[in-house]
């Protein structure tokens, strides 16, 4: 079997939504490159739509009926979002359900140190990386700075044309000898992963008394330039050092995201893992109307560590909220949300590995996902003989294809890489455990969880078909 190529069925009202798609989403990865900076930005584009937060639903005594458009988040870190059918939710739930978090380095609590008259920034990475590609690369730092008072201030540096940029600095290939003879995945260390950061030293005030000096100015006697980085933080954020401590920061490539080749075919951006499905889902779930079934949408957080957390897949954030949403519905009780879970379904929303010719070993052609044929399915994911995986039955892999021929939705299946060469999990298999049927559908991926990857157009327009098909007639 061999699906063919996607970009050749369209006609131009076809190019044309695709196009708009692209542009729109190149704008959304450019600008949201943190989990919080999704979320936000999805409760911004679900108000605009109608939605409603939970909480105000309830305190508002609200009754939800079908057309209801609700949404509940966590920490600003994960939403999910509710479409509310006609069939009553114990009938089940069709559920699109992406991540937001991506591969990036995490500013450390106590990072802040001078060395060789540079300050330099702490990291530690979060999620499976080579970390060798992030050295030399110009870097944003976006996040937020919670202080003791109760306020927040937010941080985003480096997106903006005259904003300065960071950087992680390599060895001199004149003095790397030892180091090129290192395995690839100890050639930069991850304790070296430190941030360049500043290397102006602040003035010395040597005509006042000690008594008379500022904590600052005491510092700028021993390390000058750290001073410097604490004065500008002050300024700019009403920041003090300790205040790292309840600080949450996250470097990430600085830039937007780009068309990629001659043709414009392509995506190159950070964060294609996993918002390259997310977005689709969004905008699916935004644009639905008249649902039989009850349409959920997540976007979620800390699946690039496990789905650990509060706002991780595994905790109960998710079947309190759909309890919350049966209880407002007039269905509140045990007995339906267990039945509502369990006859649900489900696409795991979530990137799969395309066929990169350079790397053609890596793959079984038969089986590989290609950049222009549409929409992935994985079957199964996990790591040699199926481990840690969920493995969809043979018959919703059949109502799936059903679903995707209603939705005129190209699609194809893939393995993520050959038998024992390796593999990786999403968050389906947490949702499995209710016993409902999932399965993993996403965009394939060139240079996964690098800090530019590279997704084609069609691949998105795609994606979003099919998760209006799945929307609609699950």
């Amino acid at each position: 079997m061999e699906h063919k190529n996607a970009w050749l069925a369209y006609d131009e009202p076809q190019l044309a939504e695709l196009e708009k798609l692209a542009t729109d989403y190149i704008d959304f990865i450019s600008a949201n490159k943190t989990e919080r900076e999704c979320v936000a930005t999805a409760i911004e584009q679900a108000r605009e739509a109608g939605y409603v937060s939970l909480d105000e639903a309830r305190a508002a005594g609200k009754q939800l009926v079908a057309g209801d458009k609700v949404y509940a988040e966590l920490y600003g870190k994960t939403i999910i979002l509710a479409h509310i059918g006609s069939r009553p939710m114990q009938d089940g739930l069709n559920i699109l359900g992406a991540h937001v978090d991506s591969p990036r380095l995490d500013i450390k609590q106590n990072p802040l140190y001078e060395s060789g008259d540079l300050a330099l920034l702490d990291t530690h990475y979060y999620g499976g990386i080579k970390k060798y590609q992030w050295v030399t690369l110009p870097l944003a730092i976006h996040g937020v700075i919670a202080k003791k008072d109760g306020s927040v201030e937010r941080v985003n540096v480096g997106e903006d044309a005259g904003d300065p940029v960071f950087c992680i600095t390599d060895l001199l290939i004149h003095l790397a000898n030892d180091q090129m003879q290192k395995k690839a995945s100890e050639v930069v260390e991850g304790e070296n992963l430190d941030v360049l950061a500043g290397g102006r030293p602040a003035a010395k005030t040597e005509d006042k008394e000690n008594a008379e000096k500022t904590e600052l100015e005491k510092l700028a006697e021993k390390e000058p330039v750290k001073a410097t980085m604490l004065a500008l933080l002050a300024e700019k954020y009403g920041m003090e050092e300790e205040d790292f401590l309840s600080s949450e920061l996250e470097v990430v490539p600085a830039g937007r995201a780009r068309e990629l080749g001659f043709d414009r075919s392509m995506v190159l951006g950070y964060g294609h893992d996993d918002r390259v499905c997310a977005f689709p889902s969004l905008v699916a779930q935004l644009e639905a109307s008249d649902l039989e079934k009850t349409g959920i949408c997540i976007l979620v957080d800390k699946e690039e560590i496990g789905s650990v957390g509060a706002t991780g897949m595994t905790s109960m954030f998710f079947e309190n909220t759909i309890a919350e949403l049966m209880d407002l519905a007039g269905q509140a009780g045990d007995l339906p949300l267990r039945r509502c879970l369990a006859n649900s379904s489900m696409l795991s929303s979530d990137v799969s590995a395309g066929f990169d010719p350079s790397y053609a070993s890596a793959f079984e052609t038969k089986n590989a996902a290609y950049l222009g044929r549409g929409v992935v399915f994985n079957k199964f994911t996990g790591a040699r003989g199926k481990s840690g995986s969920n493995d969809a039955n043979a018959e919703y892999m059949a109502k799936i294809r059903s679903i995707m021929d209603k939705g005129n939705a190209a699609f194809q299946t893939a393995e993520l890489g050959r038998v024992d060469v390796g593999g990786g999990g999403t968050i389906a298999y947490i949702l499995a455990e209710y016993g409902m049927n999932v399965i993993d559908c996403g965009v394939p991926v060139l240079s996964m969880h690098a800090p530019w990857e590279v997704v084609d157009k069609a691949d998105i327009y795609e994606a979003l078909k099919a998760y209006r098909a799945f929307l609609k007639y699950a």
